[in-house]
């Protein structure tokens, strides 16, 4: 982005976006701690006046499976914090996670709720999300052949998993590790780690209701 775009950006006057059959869809680009974001897009025009860039010129030629994408969570009325994830290179997972994160396709995690945690407060404590459909964790559709790739194995907390069984219904399902495995157990289907807000998705899985914990907002970091 050029320099005018920045400082654009700072005033909270940049959108990305995509015009396709349904009509007009719009992202906010936002900076926060110099870190420059596309949130998910919306199902509806930008405001009179803002400066508008589409979303190919903003993403561009990305390899969508090794950037860096964001969730915020929330529960009780509020926002309680951004999770930063970085995603893995050569995994179908992750390249789905992308397209869900910015609502590329026309579906998205944007107030999509938590739906589960299992080992709660044991070692390999994990709270699992990306049921898109609102079916109580037996939804989530994958929206790509998630099949395939260089999927990693990992035990430690902030791994980012697939849901590598439950078929194509739900695919698009997505557990976070809050806890460290014990011994040498690992997961497989790693795509993805945190980088940073582990203490937000341990704090909702903490939470006295998993199910009470929104997306609020997701989206790619842009700068990175």
């Amino acid at each position: 982005m050029s320099q005018r775009i920045k400082t654009l950006v700072h005033h909270g006057l940049v959108f990305a976006v995509q015009e396709d059959q349904g009509g007009i869809r719009s992202s906010r680009i936002t900076v926060d701690n110099n870190q420059i974001y596309m949130h998910c897009l919306q199902d509806q025009p930008p405001p009179p006046h803002a400066h508008t860039l589409q979303v190919s010129e903003v993403v561009g030629a990305r390899d969508p499976s090794s950037t860096m994408v964001h969730l915020d969570l929330g529960w009780g009325g509020s926002t309680r914090g951004r999770v930063h994830i970085r995603l893995s290179p050569n995994t179908p997972a992750a390249r789905q996670f992308v397209l869900l994160c910015t609502g590329h396709t026309g579906v998205s995690y944007r107030n999509t709720k938590l739906h589960g945690v299992w080992n709660k407060g044991m070692p390999g404590e994990r709270v699992w999300g990306g049921d898109y459909e609102g079916k109580g964790g037996e939804g989530g559709a994958g929206i790509i052949d998630t099949s395939g790739g260089q999927y990693r194995e990992s035990g430690r907390a902030g791994t980012v998993l697939w849901r590598g069984y439950g078929g194509a219904a739900m695919a698009a399902q997505f557990g976070i590790t809050t806890r460290d495995c014990e011994d040498s157990k690992v997961f497989p289907d790693v795509f993805g780690e945190v980088v940073s807000g582990l203490e937000v998705v341990r704090a909702a899985a903490n939470h006295s209701d998993i199910k009470q914990v929104t997306v609020v907002d997701c989206g790619i970091v842009l700068n990175q």
